[in-house]
């Protein structure tokens, strides 16, 4: 039996991680993330009832209108009211849609001023991650599980050097693991400068709602303020090749006095 566990088992120690049959979004970690997740549930219950009221006219019309009950169809081939009321409900529908997805379009888009800067830079198949404004912190990411053929103990062997420096101890997960975490600020608004060096990636975090492209000679920008300290766990969400499953991302959310104080001992070991 593998020694490593799947979210599920783990679930009060990772917050935003995916789970074995999880139907739903990851629970919210962020309050971007949280409008997100309101409007797809106003979507979804949008959708299952233009769902169910299409499946009842059509059950209802073929029950009403078969051969059989209906042996001599009618003759009239228009009707003004029937036109307009199917022409101006799925209006209203998409106003209202408009209506609650502009406002959070418009949260998302515009940044407030930054508490702190991550640079973001995708590789074939890895991820590198700096600091601009703590001392020019930077160091690359690579998945722990990296190679399709990597045995068990290989992957704990990995675990045990890296795990030295996570600053929260908690059993990794599978194929979602990586050497080198990402260490933010928790109640701090973060800037997100993504790039790539290579092919087209994309630094997607679902319980942070954040996706975006990283392009070589693009700097695209981002921003989030993490609400609850734990682990976020992410992964590439564009086909880049044939590593594109192997780079997870890994987020440590942290108080923000245990985040400067990784960062005195970042610089400290830089200069060493």
């Amino acid at each position: 039996m593998s020694p490593f566990t799947t979210a599920d088992s783990v679930f009060g120690i990772i917050v935003g991680a995916p789970q074995a049959w999880g139907l739903g979004l990851q629970a919210p970690g962020s309050s971007i993330e949280a409008g997100i997740f309101d409007f797809h549930l106003v979507l979804l219950a949008v959708i299952c009832g233009v769902v169910f009221l299409v499946m009842a006219l059509l059950i209802y019309v073929t029950i009403r209108y078969n051969r059989h009950r209906n042996p001599v169809p009618a003759t009239t081939t228009h009707n003004l009211q029937l036109e307009i009321v199917w022409t101006v409900v799925p209006c209203l529908i998409v106003l209202g849609i408009a209506w609650l997805s502009f406002p959070l379009l418009y949260r998302i888009d515009r940044m407030p001023e930054p508490d702190l800067t991550l640079k973001v830079t995708g590789h074939q198949w890895y991820w590198s991650y700096g600091y601009p404004d703590r001392n020019n912190i930077a160091f690359d990411s690579q998945a722990i599980w990296n190679v399709p053929d990597i045995t068990d103990a290989d992957a704990a062997a990995a675990v045990k050097e890296a795990s030295a420096h996570w600053l929260i101890k908690a059993e990794p997960l599978r194929l979602l693991e990586v050497d080198n975490r990402v260490v933010l600020p928790v109640g701090k608004v973060i800037r997100v400068q993504i790039t790539g060096t290579d092919v087209l990636h994309s630094w997607f975090v679902q319980s942070l709602g954040i996706n975006r492209m990283a392009v070589e000679g693009r700097l695209n920008e981002v921003w989030f303020t993490i609400d609850h300290p734990g682990l976020y766990h992410g992964q590439c969400s564009m086909i880049c090749g044939t590593g594109h499953g192997y780079m997870p991302i890994v987020i440590e959310a942290v108080p923000p006095d245990q985040f400067e104080a990784w960062a005195a001992a970042q610089k400290k070991e830089a200069a060493s």
